[in-house]
């Protein structure tokens, strides 16, 4: 039978349909029987034996099936990530409940679902095949090469993947062109075209770094190449989860050329000096402090370059925006904000060939993911009688994120043990920061117990993990009874940290067998001079004994002076055998 919930005049309904099990229009769930058409281009037919006839409950369930069995082969399909996945969930959520409240006729209900068909697989090629530009960028440790005319150089072009998802089938391609002031290496190959399987997805700069591609490129400059920086662009084709981009991303690095005497000079964007337009570009950047944590304030310093040999720039804004976050269109922020409320700098001028800072201030939003954000340089200035000139540039800034934990109340049963005895540990660690903790685990440590560890495991973000661990006494405690917790978790890059909390355990010496030892002699003693007073004395030493013993035991779990009480113990002991020999001395 099949279990699905309907809408129905305002009110949750259940029907029993078919041989599956559709539970709620959130976080659908179905058991399919073998029957079952789960076809990706299929339609489901709805007992259409007359297409006019008004739908039943049968038909919206029907409905409401194919359409969840469409939906989930579309997730295996595109391997959509969480977002997307919701983002569809939300337009079948809409067309069950449309479905549930609609009066039609099985025709109307057929085009209905097909029409959502199309809705659920636009929602997900488009969030697919979005643009991933902001993560794909050139590597930091990429140089600007210099090359003289004539000669050929070596360009190292490193290839990195800032974003999540893996990226495959990578082409790599330059721009070339016969012009000398479009390109100026000797067009001698038809094709520089390289490949690349794939470029993992990183969740943090460092490994980014850790898994970029390097591909290199042999050219040899022209003749009539002129002086300057020269662009070049390289073309990146890539797959994302199974869709293939229809445009290449454009990569852009410079190359510095020296020219034969008389061949003239080029600016940075390829133009001719006699009219060409100078290039203000981004050579690095830095944060104070050097790593930035989710909520903190810091300063940015970037530095710039006038890239112009002979034309100085001036009037310059330089303006920054960073990356935009949030769940939706209604809920969004900048990741970082200027502390002083103004994203802009200002600067006089830039001399030819002179590098330049930029320093602001600026605040990273408290609830930033642990990952690198995007921040836009967008730059306008003068030179000389050109006005209004632009370019932009960005640079990623990693922020971290705060790891914290909790733990509650530790439960130490039996608080007081023997050498030899065990106590039962235990508590709760609770991840109440927003970076997953890996590899937790927990020692125990003091001179009194045998070491013990539990192992945790990794702790995501607002995750519990529960310690449940048996202590062993190895020597009586000779302190305040503390046992060391050492708790300690690795974060992304595989930094450990350690934290140290306590709990109190007090482990004795066993006693027991000794005073039994002691009243198994004195019956002897009794079994060999069976005297009717001698006995009632031996009767009174046992008494006494057996108090003595479970006084020393008070004495010892609560004042700690084992020893002492021992001590004691044995005088009393000595003093009433002595007293026995006098009284035996006096019969005789």
């Amino acid at each position: 039978m099949c279990l699905t919930k309907l809408w129905k005049k305002g009110l949750l309904m259940l029907g029993i349909i078919g041989t599956c099990v559709l539970v709620s229009p959130v976080g659908l769930t179905v058991e399919a029987s073998e029957n079952s058409n789960t076809g990706n281009n299929s339609t489901y037919q709805y007992n259409n034996d007359d297409s006019s006839r008004i739908i039943n409950d049968n038909d919206r369930s029907d409905a409401d099936e194919d359409l969840y069995y469409y939906m989930k082969s579309l997730q295996v399909r595109y391997n959509l990530d969480k977002k997307v996945i919701e983002a569809m969930q939300k337009v079948f959520d809409s067309a069950v409940y449309y479905i549930a409240y609609t009066d039609m006729t099985v025709g109307e209900l057929q085009s209905y679902v097909a029409s959502a068909k199309g809705n659920l697989e636009s929602t997900a090629v488009s969030q697919v095949s979005a643009t991933t530009s902001e993560f794909l960028q050139v590597g930091d440790n990429w140089s600007t090469p210099t090359v003289s005319y004539g000669n050929t150089v070596s360009i190292v072009l490193p290839i990195i993947n800032f974003g999540t998802e893996e990226l495959n089938d990578l082409i790599i391609e330059p721009q070339t062109s016969p012009i000398v002031s479009e390109w100026p290496f000797v067009p001698d190959m038809t094709s520089y075209l390289q490949t690349e399987p794939f470029i993992p997805g990183n969740s943090t700069y460092d490994s980014a770094m850790a898994n970029r591609r390097e591909f290199t490129f042999i050219f040899t400059a022209r003749e009539d190449v002129m002086s300057g920086y020269y662009p070049l662009k390289f073309n990146v084709w890539y797959t994302k989860a199974g869709i293939r981009i229809e445009e290449p991303e454009v990569l852009t690095v410079y190359v510095r050329t020296i020219g034969k005497p008389g061949n003239g000079t080029i600016g940075g964007a390829g133009e001719e000096t006699s009219n060409s337009k100078p290039r203000i570009v981004v050579t690095g950047f830095e944060t104070n402090p050097a790593e930035v944590f989710a909520g903190d304030t810091f300063v940015l310093t970037i530095h710039v370059k006038n890239t112009s040999k002979d034309v100085p720039v001036t009037n310059l804004l330089f303006d920054m925006q960073a990356a935009v976050e949030g769940e939706d269109k209604t809920n969004t922020y900048s990741a970082f904000l200027p502390t002083s409320g103004a994203s802009s700098v200002y600067m006089d001028s830039i001399s030819p060939n002179t590098d330049a800072d930029i320093v602001i201030e600026m605040t990273a939003k408290a609830d930033l993911a642990q990952k690198p954000y995007v921040l836009d340089v967008n730059m306008k200035y003068d030179a000389g009688s050109m006005f209004d000139l632009t370019d932009t540039a960005s640079v990623s800034i990693p922020i971290s994120q705060e790891s914290r934990f909790d733990i509650s109340t530790p439960e130490v049963i039996p608080g007081d043990i023997t050498v030899g005895s065990q106590s039962n540990v235990m508590f709760s660690i609770y991840n109440t920061g927003k970076t997953t903790l890996y590899n937790t685990q927990v020692k125990f440590v003091a001179d009194s117990i045998d070491e013990a560890t539990a192992f945790v495991g990794n702790l995501t973000s607002g995750g519990t993990g529960n310690v449940d661990v048996m202590l062993t006494g190895m020597a009586a405690t000779m302190d305040d009874g503390t046992i060391n917790v050492e708790i300690s978790y690795e974060d992304d890059a595989g930094n450990v940290t350690t934290e140290t909390k306590t709990v109190t355990l007090w482990v004795s010496e066993e006693f027991y067998d000794e005073f039994m030892g002691d009243d198994m002699m004195f019956d002897g003693m009794e079994e060999e001079q069976p005297k009717p007073k001698k006995g009632k004395i031996i009767a009174i030493i046992v008494i006494l004994l057996l108090a003595a013993v479970g006084a020393g035991t008070v004495v010892f779990l609560h004042l700690r002076k084992k020893k002492k009480a021992a001590a004691l113990l044995a005088d009393d002991l000595l003093a009433i055998e002595e007293d026995i020999n006098s009284d035996d001395s006096k019969d005789d």
